[in-house]
């Protein structure tokens, strides 16, 4: 049969042409995932970033949703949370970060072609002091550099994002129509069609006089008694990380001038447990009186001010430790043991602690240890501590966490076997001990240490 060449070329076309309404349709039919509507909230009152991200999705095919990939390219990221729309906790993965760049996969409990969504993160670093130094009498300044759009791997019909500042103060700031400024409030957007990856700055020069304070070293020591008690220690070592003190420092101008050292720390408040009680405070040069401590129903509020006000640039430690009974975080079934505490407590208001160490001193004897935290951490080997009346030493469980945040503060759950038959070991030591002292008395006062001098017979 003969078959002509236009015949062929009208062929060949048609077979190309099918071939890529196929691909078409298979494409449609795949979809991709469009961020409908986006709305962000940026808090830049204090040292940190908190941002609130309601973040609006669907399939374009339909299709349900499963897993979502957010993110973000801030490097002092401390703390992320999503919950769904109906305020419930959405589960998370990190995923490997790509040329400093961060992503997580959120794991949906209920597929479905739209989901609505609320993600919270805190960076600890996203505000820098500018100019880096003032003098005692000068305002702090502070810049504040991210992205005008959410960073998305996916495109985004439209999103805004409010802005809120310490102060209406403000020098400078992206503007980006439209956009609209309202006290110490900037409202930009609403911005349609965005593309994904989309990298345009957000620049914001403002007043902020909070202390920009950062807690360096925090070491936490829990001591753990059957006795009915739990001793708690934390030393800490902080550095006012905001604009730096230029020039001399006046005590005379600070103590007079109502307006000296507005972003200085004159002194903070400290959440205590309800029921602790032996509080004591305290640096190297000995114990700190200048504290107030009040009780409210729930907490301790502990008022520390240090020795001399913190200013940019300055550093303080010291050591804060009390009491609390065992009974409120304990719980045994026999011989199985289970403690339950906060990994880290409330040291001031927004606080960030670059790198906190977290030591459980178990009592001598103790097996089995398991331990539970509510996010990663970093496991130190285990060790044995020796005190009062230890034969073999006490366990000792370590671990670390570094660019920790307000939001940390959560419960670790430790379980560990400990026989009660254990807890006679120190009364039998001292009453051995006594029984020792008491028998070599007898034995001493019974003895015969006089000379005497016999007569000779002749």
């Amino acid at each position: 049969m003969y078959v002509s060449k236009f015949e062929a070329s009208m062929a060949t076309n048609f077979v190309i042409y099918l071939a890529l309404g196929a691909l078409l349709c298979l494409a449609t039919a795949s979809g991709e995932i469009v961020n409908t509507n986006v709305e962000r909230t940026l808090d830049l009152t204090s040292q940190l970033v908190k941002t609130t991200t309601k973040i609006s999705a669907e399939d374009s095919a339909g299709k349900p949703i499963v897993e979502y990939v957010f993110l973000t390219s801030e490097p002092s990221l401390a703390y992320i949370a999503v919950k769904d729309a109906s305020d419930k906790s959405v589960p998370f993965k990190r995923n490997e970060p790509v040329k400093g760049e961060q992503s997580f996969t959120f794991t949906f409990p209920r597929a479905a072609a739209k989901q609505t969504f609320v993600v919270e993160t805190v960076a600890s670093k996203g505000i820098r002091p500018h100019p880096e130094e003032i003098r005692q009498n000068d305002k702090q300044f502070v810049r504040y550099t991210g992205n005008l759009h959410l960073y998305s791997k996916y495109r985004t019909t439209s999103q805004k994002t409010n802005v809120k500042l310490s102060s209406s103060n403000i020098l400078s700031h992206t503007q980006v129509k439209p956009f609209s400024v309202s006290s110490n409030k900037i409202t930009l957007g609403p911005y349609e069609n965005t593309e994904a990856f989309s990298e345009d700055p957000l620049v914001i020069h403002y007043e902020n006089s909070a202390p920009f304070v950062t807690v360096n070293t925090l070491e936490r020591t829990l001591e753990i008694s059957h006795w009915g008690n739990i001793a708690v220690q934390e030393s800490i070592q902080m550095t006012h990380t905001g604009a730096k003190l230029k020039g001399s420092f006046s005590r005379y101008d600070f103590q007079k001038e109502g307006r000296s050292g507005l972003a200085a720390l004159k002194s903070y408040k400290t959440y205590l447990p309800a029921s602790a009680s032996g509080v004591y405070y305290r640096d190297t040069n000995g114990n700190i009186s200048t504290s107030n401590m009040n009780a409210v129903r729930d907490f301790i509020e502990l008022e520390l001010r240090p020795r001399f006000p913190l200013f940019g640039g300055w550093k303080t430690q010291y050591t804060l430790g009390y009491n609390v009974p065992s009974y409120e975080y304990m719980f045994n079934d026999g011989n199985k043991y289970q403690l339950k505490m906060h990994l880290i407590d409330h040291i001031y208001d927004n606080m960030a602690i670059d790198e906190a160490t977290i030591k459980i001193i178990l009592p001598e004897g103790s097996s089995d240890i398991k331990l539970s935290t509510p996010y990663s951490i970093s496991r130190l080997p285990n060790e044995l501590v020796h005190t009062y009346l230890d034969t073999i030493g006490r366990p000792v469980v370590s671990f670390s966490k570094s660019n920790l945040v307000e939001s940390h503060i959560s419960d670790f759950t430790l379980h560990y076997s400990f026989s009660k038959t254990s807890m006679l070991q120190e009364p039998l030591l001292v009453s051995g001990f006594i029984y020792i002292i008491f028998l070599f008395t007898i034995v001493f006062l019974r003895l015969d240490f006089s000379i005497t001098s016999h007569a000779h017979k002749e």
